[in-house]
């Protein structure tokens, strides 16, 4: 698996533990970028706006990139809640993936080690109940070609199970496609060959 493709969660779960009479509530789920894993994060502390904290860490995209992470304590000692979460979160290697251990507090401090345990451990417990699917990332392609190469280009990409997102005709066919790295690079010269090299394939931003 290359750096581009990781696993994405595919579900919402939310987990709960006691521990010392302190009730863990962990709700794990996905975000694609900063501002979905802002709005998840929003909406648990709406639902749970009665808890003693609600602390969370997030990967919100690539998960070998460090670009859009973040943690939160909510009042927690400092390192005790968010930072473990998420050192959680890139060991596992998951990607677009946000998590919000919810505490009811039960009268019994836990202490600093008891704390990153008891989120830890909550997060633990969210991860083996979550399914996963892989994400593989696309990439965006115009395919200009002269008519008499249409129907070979077309029967090229349905081969490879690539959707042709539009279509335009004016001098020359141009091919609107999304596709994966990894076909992309047998595409291209798969084109090469049928249009002996008079494709053009451009990526688009």
């Amino acid at each position: 698996m290359s750096k581009s493709e990781y696993k994405v969660p595919s579900e919402t779960v939310i987990v709960e533990q006691e521990i010392k009479k302190s009730k863990f509530v962990a709700t794990v789920g996905r975000a694609t970028n900063m501002n979905s894993a802002k709005a998840f994060i929003n909406q648990v502390i709406s639902e749970y706006s009665d808890a003693s904290h609600n602390c969370y860490a997030f990967v919100a995209g690539n998960p070998f990139s460090t670009t859009d992470v973040g943690f939160g304590d909510d009042g927690e000692v400092s390192g005790t809640a968010g930072m473990p979460m998420l050192n959680i979160l890139q060991h596992k290697t998951i990607g677009e993936i946000v998590v919000v251990v919810t505490r009811y507090f039960g009268g019994t401090k836990l202490g600093t080690g008891g704390l990153v345990r008891a989120y830890s451990s909550s997060l633990q417990l969210a991860l083996d109940e979550l399914k996963l699917i892989e994400y593989v990332p696309l990439i965006s392609v115009s395919i200009t070609f002269s008519y008499e190469y249409e129907n070979a280009i077309r029967n090229l990409l349905s081969s490879v199970n690539v959707e042709v997102k539009e279509v335009n005709y004016a001098d020359d066919v141009i091919i609107q496609i999304e596709v994966s790295e990894a076909v992309l690079t047998e595409l291209s010269n798969e084109i090469a060959n049928q249009t002996h090299g008079k494709a053009l394939l451009k990526f688009d931003n």
